[in-house]
């Protein structure tokens, strides 16, 4: 995998992927679970993001282990960002478990309705794990992120980062 785009590196490219898409499918999943009567309609559309997102992560991991290699260890932040894909792969089987319960749910009232009494419990339990997994990727994205900006600019603001003692 190549390093660098037109000499930009790949690596900040790659993670403002991780960072719209991760926590747009986080919230995309929490409002599945909290809002059943949404699966059917934009279910499938939270699973491809959760997907994409799901994807980006280790190519984002990938492409700061080339970084790192050029300018060195960014320290917490390569610990935090190879973690976060055992964050974003719960997030995709949540998103496909919240699909697949409003798919079992639709089905025609004389289709197993023993198994839809039951199931009831099992979707709120699915649905809480679901919210849970949602927040602890936020979570986790913003520790990545802010430990990845600590590495770049140290404790410094952006905005008065680069400046000299003269100005």
């Amino acid at each position: 995998m190549p390093d660098t785009v037109n000499g930009l590196p790949l690596h900040p490219l790659v993670v403002h992927a991780v960072v719209v898409l991760l926590p747009l499918a986080a919230i995309g999943v929490a409002a599945l679970a909290i809002r059943p009567s949404w699966r059917g309609r934009y279910g499938w559309l939270v699973v491809l993001i959760t997907a994409l997102a799901t994807v980006a992560v280790p190519v984002a991991s990938s492409t700061g282990e080339g970084l790192e290699h050029r300018v060195g260890d960014p320290g917490v932040h390569a610990q935090l960002g190879d973690t976060l894909i055992w964050f974003a792969l719960p997030l995709l089987v949540a998103s496909i478990a919240l699909v697949w319960l409003h798919r079992r749910a639709a089905r025609p009232a004389g289709e197993k309705s023993a198994t839809r009494r039951t199931s009831a419990p099992v979707a709120v339990v699915i649905a809480v794990l679901a919210v849970v997994v949602a927040a602890a990727n936020l979570v986790q994205v913003y520790r990545v992120g802010d430990s990845g900006a600590k590495a770049v600019w140290g404790n410094a603001p952006a905005a008065s980062a680069g400046r000299g003692e003269d100005d």
